[in-house]
């Protein structure tokens, strides 16, 4: 993988090869929650720390966001074939990618890599926008931004099992470098953790690659065909064929089920129930990393669970088979 983010302005290979027939257009119910979510248009504060990103911003320029009447116009210019048009879209919106990539820092896939995945939903945004239906670009752009990195996050990681104390280190670990990366606003050094919790840096450095390895197992033994390590790794409480039939069912559809959801919803559930890269939670830990009271999470879970229910109900599935409660 490169150092820097790729900027895909025209066709390439890697957005050629982007599925998106899964990624059904968010309706506008969606998209005014989007709206309303007040984080979309904060604006970034400037980073003092030279590192990779901030390499990649000062290449991408610092093209200002377009205001609500030029998003119209290019946006008209770009459906009718205009590539300057297009371009321009783009390009003004490449920080956002880089803001909302960084949301998703630490869960399995480097924050470049997140960036690369993000220019594609944003690219995917600027060919499918309507301007005609009411609502600012970035708020439209924001929707496929995230759910090209969440599906990339969930092609990339695997859940395994692993020895309850085990996981519980392991999250200290990962929970204190999300602190430190929103702190340093850069992904912190295995020497940073260990001084911040005053532990020894062959110790985190160790957990640190045990994080990287759970992933590793998906890769394919032999050709491109061949079957995972994860896959042949017998399951000694496994339910049979049919369990694992309908195991593999959910997984794949998971991203789907929680784009249904509005914002705040899928990110209680992935926070509570370890999706999307995220490790469970508790409601009070939720609350503290959403600002939000313990009782509103509930409340939001209660909701956001009601509207999956009747979503596996009419895929023949149960609720139970996808959430274990904390």
């Amino acid at each position: 993988m490169a150092h820097t983010a790729k900027l895909p302005t025209k066709s390439t290979p890697e957005l050629d090869k982007f599925d998106d027939d899964n990624i059904d257009e968010p309706k506008d119910e969606l998209l005014e929650d989007l709206e309303d979510d007040e984080d979309v248009f904060a604006k970034e504060e400037v980073v003092k720390n030279l590192d990779a990103t901030q390499l990649y911003l000062g290449e991408i320029g610092f093209s200002p966001l377009l205001s609500a009447e030029e998003e119209v116009y290019f946006a008209r210019k770009a459906l009718r074939g205009c590539e300057a048009s297009r371009k321009r879209m783009i390009e003004s919106n490449l920080r956002l990618v880089v803001k909302i990539a960084r949301r998703y820092n630490n869960r399995g896939l480097a924050l470049l890599d997140l960036i690369e995945e993000g220019n594609l939903g944003l690219i995917r945004a600027v060919e499918k926008f309507d301007p005609e239906r009411g609502f600012r670009f970035s708020t439209y752009a924001t929707w496929w931004i995230r759910q090209t990195i969440e599906r990339a996050i969930m092609n990339q990681t695997r859940t395994i099992r692993l020895p309850i104390h085990v996981v519980k280190e392991l999250n200290v670990y990962l929970r204190t470098a999300r602190e430190l990366t929103q702190k340093l606003d850069h992904e912190p050094t295995a020497e940073e953790i260990a001084e911040c919790l005053d532990k020894p840096v062959e110790e985190v450095s160790k957990m640190l690659r045990l994080n990287e390895k759970i992933t590793s197992v998906d890769t394919p033994i032999g050709g491109e065909n061949d079957k995972a390590l994860l896959d042949i790794i017998a399951d000694e409480k496994g339910g049979g064929p049919e369990t694992e039939v309908q195991s593999n069912d959910i997984n794949k559809h998971i991203v789907d089920w929680l784009g249904e959801l509005n914002p705040k919803q899928r990110e209680v559930l992935a926070r509570r129930f370890g999706l999307l890269g995220y490790e469970p939670s508790t409601l009070e830990d939720v609350g503290r990393e959403i600002g939000l009271t313990r009782e509103r999470v509930r409340q939001i879970q209660v909701e956001a669970l009601r509207r999956l229910k009747d979503i596996l109900q009419h895929e023949g599935l149960s609720t139970d088979s996808l959430f274990e409660q904390q």
